[in-house]
């Protein structure tokens, strides 16, 4: 299906929902709900499937070292800065979250937006759960000498090279934050989740496919679905800085092929639930959809208004999708 535009209007635009926003373009793209659920994924490339299995099992072989160390206690939580090696040589930071007063039976790994992340989420209040919040290489508390943390450019480190691309390196730091959560907490085999909104929504869903040491995953407004769609739609986020630079580079377009999150969802078999905008200025809604659409094993849906957006409804729409995620992942902390 082709991308459908709206015109763009002088002073304020008004979405197909109804929502004012400065941007000149509509951020519902003019999709409907039903358009959205039609959206697929694309073609899978030539060894799509024997890279990321080879890649996953290179970065599984790899036996990190971590360390822990106290830092306060909060909201029933026991606070630990968390430090750990990833590949090629990359040190990654972040926290674990341990409960004050219940038994540790199930891992959850946390991954965070393009804005990075200053702090752990301390209201995913499911019991007896152990968190881990990665900062991704090159964010944050990852912060590295030779990767620019700035979104445009961090969305480009690497970008000429299959082997070298920065959302290769992303995914193995997420697979290698299940490693050391299994080392620390042994107890929590076969009971790890994911969940990761934004950015952290399209790792995951790259990485997951390939990792069945993770049971369950949670996708909240996820990016990377559909690079050939996504590139063509007008965006404030970071498919406007691969879309200019693809312009003049089109082997480009090779490259992406391999780290489109819809083609690798087509791979899973985990359940997942998912958290998707109708409209959002920043992950084009149909990029979402179509991972959603092409995930092969059990999965759910709660539908945002909107994403990357703020709207009257936001915080009933939260608390709701909160309440959700508390049981979907409390089904396999029992």
């Amino acid at each position: 299906m082709l991308p459908k535009i709206c015109g763009q209007t002088k002073g304020k635009a008004i979405s197909v929902f109804l929502f004012e926003h400065q941007y000149p373009y509509d951020p519902s793209y003019g999709y409907n709900l039903e358009d959205l659920f039609r959206v697929s994924a694309p073609k899978t490339v030539d060894g799509f499937v024997a890279f990321w299995q080879r890649r996953y099992q290179n970065a599984i072989a790899f036996a990190p070292e971590y360390k822990l160390a106290a830092c306060g206690n909060h909201a029933g939580f026991q606070i630990y800065d968390l430090s750990y090696q990833s590949t090629n040589g990359i040190i990654i930071n972040g926290w674990v979250l341990i409960p004050e007063h219940q038994e540790v039976k199930q891992g959850i790994i946390v991954g965070h937006g393009y804005g990075g992340r200053e702090q752990p989420d301390y209201h995913l209040n499911i019991p007896n759960t152990a968190f881990l919040f990665p900062c991704f290489r090159g964010l944050s508390r990852s912060r590295c000498q030779n990767i620019p943390e700035r979104p445009d450019l961090h969305i480009l480190y690497g970008i000429n090279s299959r082997e070298d691309y920065i959302l290769g390196g992303c995914v193995e730091d997420l697979w290698l934050a299940v490693t050391v959560m299994l080392k620390h907490f042994p107890q929590t085999h076969d009971h790890i989740g994911y969940m990761g909104i934004s950015f952290g929504g399209g790792i995951g869903a790259l990485a997951l496919p390939w990792d069945k040491r993770i049971h369950r995953g949670h996708f909240n407004v996820p990016t990377f679905g559909n690079h050939p769609l996504r590139l063509a739609l007008p965006t404030a986020g970071s498919a406007a800085s691969v879309k200019h630079y693809s312009d003049s580079h089109q082997d480009v377009q090779n490259v992406l092929s391999y780290y489109d999150a819809a083609v690798s969802a087509s791979y899973a078999n985990q359940t997942a639930h998912f958290a998707l905008a109708k409209f959002d200025p920043v992950v084009a809604p149909p990029g979402q959809f179509a991972i959603y659409n092409a995930w092969a094993g059990n999965k759910s849906i709660f539908v945002l208004e909107a994403g990357h957006f703020d709207y009257p409804n936001r915080t009933e729409q939260e608390q709701k999708l909160i309440a959700e995620l508390q049981v979907f992942f409390g089904e396999i902390s029992n």
